[in-house]
């Protein structure tokens, strides 16, 4: 199965953005509007993903949420993987917030 892909600083900006990486990740950086649901807890989470409208997901550097994306398209969602993951989202200077109130860093 082919899995669409969009580079980060292509992803509208209204998106629903899924963040899949580890809850550790998530603390250090994430995008302000994403919603974290880890890899590891899709399965039994797949009812808090919108089955009406697209979905971009994003992980470290894009790994993960290809696997995740082609899932969820496999289930017949509307996945795109975002290519480079957070690293690129870091690198084309897209909004980030961390948890812990010091600066955002992708860990």
């Amino acid at each position: 199965m082919t899995v669409p892909e969009v580079e980060a600083r292509d992803v509208p900006a209204d998106a629903f953005l899924l963040d899949v990486r580890e809850r550790e990740e998530w603390v250090a950086g994430h995008a302000p509007e994403a919603v974290h649901i880890p890899m590891t807890e899709i399965q039994g989470r797949v009812d808090e993903v919108p089955a009406d409208r697209q979905v971009y997901v994003v992980c470290r550097v894009g790994g993960r949420s290809y696997q995740v994306a082609a899932w969820l398209n496999h289930l017949g969602r509307e996945a795109v993987n975002v290519g480079g993951g957070m690293q690129s989202w870091e690198g084309a200077r897209r909004p980030m917030v961390s948890e812990t109130g010091q600066p955002p860093f992708v860990a």
